[in-house]
């Protein structure tokens, strides 16, 4: 059986917002050293698929020099697979931006059926989690399913935000209801779709010709062939999955890698996740500065004095004497002047922070503020002077 990889990277992301003003969403970094597409790509290879095709759409520039000729994930290939990058092209005749991930698919089905591939897996490039798709690929064959959808239980109070499936004993999708107001149960869609090579052609240009289409998988392909009685089933997950598109996930995702144990163990040699590195010299930490609960990535410099809380700095990162930076993400190559204070704060790349500047925690009750600084921004605080940068966006605790 021959699996290809289709992996959707082309979101705008605009509700991450400086993060993704000049980048796509999978593009983004995360962790300190990874992008977020970095744990979409490694467990492909690490379930042994090496077939990958990734779409992309806006600002893709970040992307197509991470992703490169692949070699970080073993996708170097060009007989036995590797990886492929197409982005929206214009054709004779009429031919547009993608209007959805079903179009986006179908304009570039042409490739993707190339080399009669059995399946075809379909994966978002912006999601956080650690899943062996062989496993996944097993559960479809034996079931000899037209189509897989990974399904994860979620809250029951958050359930209208996903798509939700309605199963039987057997893991057969009776029901799916996208974003419904009251949800039937609380089985979500994780966006990871299994389908038989045909009958996703068959589904592709169905919607294609049907005006009323919004052509995206979760809200007319899914529905539309559960209803018909095709055979759909479901993959129970029971990991870590959270889809890092808003501002309070994507902080919150970052938090949970500094409890004990991490919901994903960065550190397990048994999955590696991969990327593309630089290098960096080792992390110099002064004497009498405080680490409490951090991530640290190479090239940062922590100078006499400074503390750091719950917070995660990617490479080349400088945190000056009495500093303090306290539950916040800290992109790469960011400096904080000497005496400041960052709390619940996620600074893009090359930002500087001013001496004695205090950035974050404004707020009032119980309310939790994010405070965002955009990319290369300079004198992002001036001294003594209690700001929010760009946006502030409010979460509950």
């Amino acid at each position: 059986m021959k699996t290809r990889v289709v992996i959707m990277a082309g979101g705008e992301g605009s509700r991450l917002g400086v993060l993704t003003a000049k980048r796509t969403k999978p593009a983004v970094p995360f962790a300190g050293k990874y992008r977020i597409i970095d744990f979409t790509l490694s467990n492909c290879v690490n379930s042994g698929i090496f077939d990958v095709m990734i779409l992309a759409q806006y600002r893709p520039h970040s992307l197509i020099e991470h992703i490169g000729s692949g070699v970080p994930w073993d996708l170097d290939r060009n007989f036995t697979g590797g990886v492929l990058l197409y982005t929206p092209y214009k054709a004779r005749g009429s031919s547009e931006w993608y209007l959805g991930t079903a179009d986006a698919v179908q304009q570039n089905f042409m490739f993707i059926k190339r080399g009669s591939p059995d399946h075809i897996l379909i994966l978002s490039g912006d999601h956080i989690y650690t899943m062996q798709y062989d496993a996944m690929i097993d559960f479809h064959v034996k079931n000899q399913a037209d189509l897989t959808i990974a399904a994860i239980r979620v809250p029951e109070s958050e359930a209208s935000r996903y798509g939700i499936l309605g199963m039987d004993q057997e893991n057969r999708i009776t029901e799916f209801v996208e974003k419904p107001l009251a949800p039937p149960s609380n089985m979500a869609n994780m966006g990871v779709y299994l389908f038989k090579t045909s009958l996703l052609n068959e589904a592709l240009w169905e919607d294609h010709n049907s005006s009323d289409s919004t052509h995206d998988f979760g809200k007319d392909i899914l529905p539309r062939m559960v209803a018909k009685g095709k055979r759909v089933y479901g993959y129970p997950y029971q990991g870590y999955w959270v889809d890092v598109g808003t501002v309070a996930s994507y902080w919150q995702a970052h938090m949970d890698l500094l409890v004990t144990p991490p919901p994903i163990d960065l550190n397990n040699r048994s999955w590696i996740i991969h990327t593309r590195t630089e290098e960096r010299p080792p992390v110099w930490i002064a004497s009498g500065s405080i680490i409490l609960d951090s991530m640290i990535t190479d090239g940062c410099v922590i100078e006499q004095g400074a503390r750091i809380e719950r917070s995660v700095l990617s490479p080349g990162v400088m945190v000056s004497s009495g500093a303090i930076v306290r539950e916040s993400v800290i992109l790469t190559d960011t400096n904080i002047g000497a005496g400041a204070s960052v709390e619940h704060t996620i600074i893009d790349k090359k930002a500087r922070v001013g001496e004695n500047a205090h950035i974050g925690k404004i707020g009032s009750g119980d309310q939790l503020n994010i405070t965002m600084i955009g990319k290369s921004l300079t004198n992002a605080a001036t001294k003594g002077i209690i700001i929010s940068i760009a946006r502030m966006f409010g979460l509950s605790p």
